[in-house]
Formats: structure tokens, C-alpha cells, sequence
């Protein structure tokens, strides 16, 4: 392990091979940070083993973080922990979830204190996926923050969002950071334990902490092997063996989407400001786009004209509709410089360039409805 240096910060980042903590690692590389990365190379992510992007400036540790061995020895010397690491998507896993995500967390932050390293600072990666639902605006009572939409009403084809108090549809609008948080996919759940966990650990400890709520990520180096996460890589893959992009629900969902230069940015911004210590924070742009479009967008960039389809497929516990309220963050100086149009076209550049794009969501798609994770609307 490398030793520390007055003048340098280290930084630790675990999950550093993958999407976010790869561009992450590149960004610090580029500010001074001497870095290390702590990846246990996913197979379900990185399928080929420890990818060529990579940086070579960085120290790499290949192991566990669930190992209390392995992350005592890599946090050595470390002055701020950039957590990426997780187990993520629509996986069938209950156990592993919680086991990487919420274990692994609290562990990690056990060493910390008992050993009484002088971290200064952890930065967590959440998610949007910790809210029920995106907020709404109901024609009577105005800013409600909706349930999660019950499986019965999804059964009839009932995709809308009804106000809690007297059942209007509602219109989406931005989610504070303030809504109701609970996590209503295992995903989600453990997503609410590390970042509450890292916040509780912070205040008792005396440490700064700050818990990033990412809005949907994309951009190069985004797995093209894994078949339950991350929307726009499925449907490129999906196009480019000519098989249609597959729709939940009606398509008209809409998410947040955020280029991955775009969050590594975030990370560093809140790094090096203590304006956000202690909080959750969204990030993301602040605009909703349907699924639907982009696919329609991706299938137009790729010159592939094969129409999505929606097959009265759902997912219980999905949120209809999340739009990130960024006023935190932008405040502290975050604005997004890439365009969900640019930032589609570099991850095609980067997918073309790719070989092995098969498509896996097929068999994964099976899989999730033989376990009860995608239902079909009754009749």
C-alpha cells in the first residue's frame, strides 16, 4: 500500500472500475489526488475481467469489501473515502444486496472508528431509488409526496399517480430531498441504509459525510454485460442485435438522466465544500424525459428504426415518474454540462467501439418474472 503525503490528498474509491468510480478515479487523477481503487470486478458487471480503461496511475486493489481484512488494508493512509461500491439493478438477490450494500457500508465505517483512522471526510453514492415516489402537484392540495402505487392498481393498467388525500392524478414535479425516503425494491432499501448509515456514523463520529442521491447514470464504460441495470445501455444493445427496446408499463415513465463526467463532478464538488456535509443531496438536471423517448432517441442516433415495445409489462415497488430537485446542490456550485442528446451520442461512440454486444436482457427478462420481480397487467 502506498503511504501518505502531507501535501497530497489520497483518496479511497471503492468500486473504482466501474461506471461512476472509474470517471471518478480519471477526474482526481487529473486534480493531484494520488488514488486507490478497491474493486471486487463484479462478474455480473465486468464479465472480462478488469477492464483496459482503468487508470494505470491508480494503485488497484482487486477484493471484497465485505472482507474485514481487506478494506482495514485499503484504507490505509486514505484522507477521503469515495464510496461507490454496490450491488445494483433489478437483480433477483435479497441476501447479496443487503450483504454488499448495507453490511459492507457498516463494516467499513466500523473500521474507521474502532481502528481510529483519520478519515476526513466519506462521501456515499445513493440513489433516487430511495424515495417511494417523485413528488407531485395535485389540482387541490397542491405539493404531495404519493406512495408507492399499489400492485392492484397496476394489475388494471392504472399507471397514473394519485394524490394521497383524495385520489386525483397527479403532476410530476421536482422531488426535494426532503420527501419521505423508504426504498420500495431491495435495491432501493439498502440504498436507504448506506446513506443513513454513513449520515448517523458522520454526526456521532465527528467526521463530515455527505450522501450523493444520483439520478439516472449513463455514459461510456456503462456494462454492456449486465442485463439489469441501466436503461440506455440495455436498449443500445437491444437495437443493435435488431431486436426492439422492451418498454415497461406504457413507456411514458420519466427518469432524470445523468452524463457520468457529470456525477464525477458532483463527487469532487462535494469533496471540497463543506456546504453539504451531513446531508443527502440530489443530483441530477433537473428535467424529466419519458422512456419512451429515449429509446425513440437512441434508435434515431443509432440509424436503426425498430419501434420500442410495451408488452403490459410493470415492476412493483418502480416509481412512475422522478425529476431530481438539484436547488442544494446547484447552490454549492453543481451545474451538469452535458446534454441527455450529446451524452447519448458519446456512449454510442464508446458502444461502437465495443466488441461482444450481445444481447442479455432476453434470458434476464425470464428470470425476473419467474421470481415474481416483472408482473403483466391481469388479462
Amino acid at each position: 500500500m502506498t503511504t501518505n503525503n502531507r501535501n497530497t490528498r489520497h483518496a479511497l474509491v471503492t468500486g473504482g472500475a466501474g461506471l461512476i468510480g472509474s470517471h471518478l478515479v480519471d477526474l482526481l487523477q487529473r486534480e493531484g489526488w494520488k488514488v486507490r481503487i478497491l474493486d471486487n470486478l463484479e462478474p455480473n458487471t465486468h464479465k472480462l475481467g478488469k477492464p483496459a480503461w482503468v487508470n494505470p496511475a491508480a494503485e488497484f486493489v482487486e477484493g471484497d469489501l465485505r472482507e474485514r481484512a481487506t478494506i482495514t488494508s485499503a484504507l490505509a493512509g486514505i484522507d477521503v473515502v469515495f464510496h461507490q461500491a454496490a450491488y445494483g439493478g433489478y437483480m433477483p438477490e435479497i441476501a447479496k444486496y443487503v450483504h454488499v450494500n448495507s453490511f459492507g457500508t457498516a463494516q467499513m465505517l466500523e473500521v474507521i472508528r474502532e481502528d481510529k483512522l483519520p478519515i476526513k471526510k466519506v462521501v456515499v453514492a445513493s440513489s433516487q431509488a430511495v424515495y417511494s415516489e417523485g413528488a407531485g402537484q395535485c389540482p387541490e392540495h397542491g405539493l404531495v409526496f404519493p406512495s408507492v402505487r399499489p400492485v392492484e392498481q397496476l394489475r388494471v393498467g392504472d399507471w397514473a399517480v394519485h394524490c394521497p388525500i383524495c385520489g386525483a392524478v397527479t403532476t410530476s414535479v421536482p422531488t426535494p430531498e426532503n420527501a419521505p425516503v423508504g426504498g420500495e425494491t431491495v435495491y432501493g432499501l439498502t440504498k436507504v441504509d448506506q446513506e443513513k448509515l454513513v449520515l448517523l456514523w458522520g454526526k456521532q463520529c465527528g467526521i463530515p459525510s455527505v450522501a450523493l442521491r444520483y439520478s439516472c447514470t449513463y455514459g461510456p464504460r456503462q456494462s454492456i454485460f449486465n442485463p439489469y441495470t441501466g436503461v440506455i445501455a440495455i436498449f443500445c444493445t437491444r437495437l443493435l442485435n435488431n431486436l426492439p427496446p422492451v418498454l415497461y408499463e406504457d413507456g411514458e415513465q420519466t427518469r432524470d438522466f445523468s452524463f457520468v463526467e457529470d456525477i464525477a463532478c458532483a463527487n469532487l464538488l462535494v469533496a471540497e465544500t463543506d456546504k453539504l456535509d451531513g446531508l443527502p443531496v440530489n443530483v441530477g438536471s433537473a428535467a424529466g424525459v419519458t422512456i419512451r423517448e429515449v429509446a425513440e432517441q437512441i434508435s434515431a442516433a443509432l440509424g436503426i428504426q425498430i419501434k420500442p415495445e410495451a408488452n403490459g409489462e410493470f415492476r412493483p415497488g418502480e416509481m412512475r415518474h422522478l425529476t431530481s430537485g438539484t436547488e442544494s446542490i446547484s447552490a454549492a456550485g453543481y451545474k451538469p454540462q452535458v446534454s441527455l442528446a450529446e451524452g447519448i451520442g458519446r456512449y454510442l461512440d464508446w458502444i461502437r467501439s465495443q466488441a461482444d454486444v450481445k444481447d442479455y436482457f432476453s434470458e434476464a427478462a425470464d428470470i425476473l418474472r419467474s421470481k415474481g420481480i416483472v408482473h403483466r397487467v391481469a388479462g
